[in-house]
């Protein structure tokens, strides 16, 4: 891992290169297991709770220190060899390393301390929500490549620039896989002024790159169109699972209207349409409107409307009693801006179902649903994305006011 030039900060206790042996007291949601030297913090990688390692520092922060992992001196039982034998130098995966039930109570105890951390509360986290397929389940694949070409793959691990060369992935489909081969040869039979980036995304009957192709997409009874280079859930085994788990915490005796907000294709909404009296889906990407609009047309949904127009405007439209209403947020990484959040709490719905891919962001808008009056049901994580750190959470809120 290429050394970073040293920082003026007056109070740290190493110099670059120092080793030193350090027991791991914890994983981040960011995949680094969290050792401490006397009460200086130092972050590793490739480490599990409980081990002693010997690490070499390599980047100082004015409150912590970040270090490679040089040996493990005493193992966790919980260390497992990992398949992909590239797991420490590509950056893809946090945790081929760890065993599974391990990866889904760490991933469960992450979520509890965000929401402790940026919240400020306590609460019960349901257990993960796992899968049985826990390699080869992704179904979209994006491998960069260098002006030369001579790496496809993806970024070296805690570096930010230098790809790591990729022939096959462990945790994409074996469809990906075999695509991959080729791919990767066609891509090095081509000049290129720069380098670039590759999509392969597995239909479960073909292999599509073009990303501007429409494929359909099924989850249970329903179809869905989607652009090939826009956003749909990319593990097919674990999404049936996923929606149904969605709708039925939205849904409720009280609760006849339901509002997908950022509801891209119209996915939750087409497919809980039978718990609900009315749906709407709105969404600012309107190619994503369109598709939604055929895909109700397609599945024959008649009780959805759909609204292009920005998740922050959503309220500014004709919409159902909040009293009886649900609403399901699943916004972009950066979570719900200050501006949309004023307006929900304004409108006041009786349950919101927030959809997460970054706890971190859902436990700092948790923290104002909380000030607005609204009490956590339930928090859920599901694990869409074994042997990484990702985390999906599910949280329920309901309006008591």
């Amino acid at each position: 891992m290429p050394v970073t030039g040293p920082k003026k900060f007056n109070n740290i206790p190493f110099e670059y290169h120092k080793e030193l042996e350090i027991e791991i007291e914890n994983i981040t949601n960011l995949g680094s297991g969290i050792g401490r030297h006397d009460s200086w913090v130092i972050m590793v990688p490739n480490v599990a709770v409980g081990e002693r390692v010997r690490c070499r520092i390599f980047r100082n922060h004015s409150n912590y220190s970040e270090a490679d992992l040089v040996e493990v001196l005493t193992p966790s039982p919980h260390r497992v060899k990992p398949l992909c034998p590239l797991f420490g130098i590509c950056g893809g995966c946090q945790y081929q390393h760890i065993d599974y039930d391990m990866q889904l109570k760490l991933k469960r105890q992450q979520v509890k301390e965000l929401l402790q951390k940026l919240a400020h509360v306590s609460v019960e986290v349901q257990s993960t929500v796992g899968m049985d397929q826990i390699y080869h389940y992704r179904s979209k694949l994006t491998p960069h490549f260098e002006k030369d070409a001579k790496n496809i793959g993806f970024l070296k691990l805690g570096n930010r620039f230098n790809i790591v060369d990729v022939e096959q992935c462990c945790i994409a489909t074996r469809g990906i896989n075999e695509r991959l081969k080729t791919l990767r040869q066609e891509i090095r039979a081509k000049s290129f002024k720069k380098g670039g980036t590759l999509l392969l995304r597995d239909t479960g009957t073909e292999i599509v790159t073009d990303p501007t192709q429409i494929i359909t997409q099924t989850i249970g009874d329903f179809k869905f169109q989607v652009y090939v280079g826009e956003f749909f859930q990319n593990n097919p085994h674990i999404l049936k699972t996923f929606a149904d788990y969605i709708i039925a915490e939205a849904s409720g005796d009280s609760i006849s209207d339901l509002i997908d907000a950022y509801c891209g294709v119209g996915v939750f909404g087409i497919y809980g349409h039978r718990k609900f009296q009315t749906i709407t889906g709105i969404e600012i990407n309107e190619r994503a409107i369109d598709l939604a609009r055929s895909n109700a047309r397609i599945n024959a949904v008649k009780n959805i409307q759909f609204i292009a127009g920005s998740a922050e405007n959503i309220f500014s439209g004709k919409l159902p009693e909040a009293r009886c209403a649900a609403i399901i947020l699943d916004p972009p990484r950066k979570g719900c801006d200050a501006l949309f959040l004023g307006q929900l709490a304004t409108f006041s719905p009786k349950k919101i179902v927030y959809v997460s891919c970054s706890p971190d962001t859902q436990a700092r808008d948790t923290k104002f649903l909380l000030e607005q009056g609204y009490r956590i049901d339930r928090v859920q994580p599901f694990d869409l994305f074994p042997q990484t750190r990702h985390i999906e959470n599910v949280m329920t809120f309901s309006n008591y006011r």
